[in-house]
């Protein structure tokens, strides 16, 4: 199990805008070593979760259900098409492309989603479940913002 063990906060900015961006660096960097041993960064991690959901599905549609602009979408795709968890064919006509899990996906996945538990585990414990809840009840305020 991953621990926090050390949390030295840092004085915050007079800018919320940094402040969010340094804390959202911190969790990332935090899931990122968690799911190390799989091989997947969070952000490969929340792609594979996302074409879970869809037995194919085009990119138009994947990047809009993960709320990320189609170019990111696609440069996060790369490394998992390299690697052989998704596929990327052509779908009806020729200028849609379907986007499939792999079973290799499948079980790259698997795997991930027990080092993600861990990490998610330990951030409940870190800062307690009412807080967590209360904080992801804001982050929903902020990404409505837009």
């Amino acid at each position: 199990m991953n621990q926090i063990v050390k949390c030295t906060p840092k004085s915050p900015s007079p800018c919320h805008c940094l402040n969010l961006r340094r804390a959202s660096r911190a969790v990332t960097q935090f899931y990122d070593k968690v799911l190390e041993p799989s091989g997947l960064k969070i952000t490969q991690y929340s792609l594979l979760r996302s074409l879970e959901r869809f037995e194919s599905v085009s990119i138009s549609v994947l990047a809009k259900n993960m709320n990320i602009d189609r170019t990111t979408l696609n440069r996060n795709m790369k490394p998992l098409m390299n690697a052989g968890l998704i596929a990327v064919n052509t779908g009806k006509d020729s200028r849609s492309r379907m986007v499939t899990l792999t079973e290799d996906g499948k079980a790259s996945l698997a795997n991930a989603m027990v080092l993600w538990g861990e990490a998610q585990t330990s951030l409940e414990k870190f800062f307690g479940k009412a807080e967590l809840d209360g904080f992801e009840k804001l982050l929903s305020k902020l990404e409505a913002f837009v």
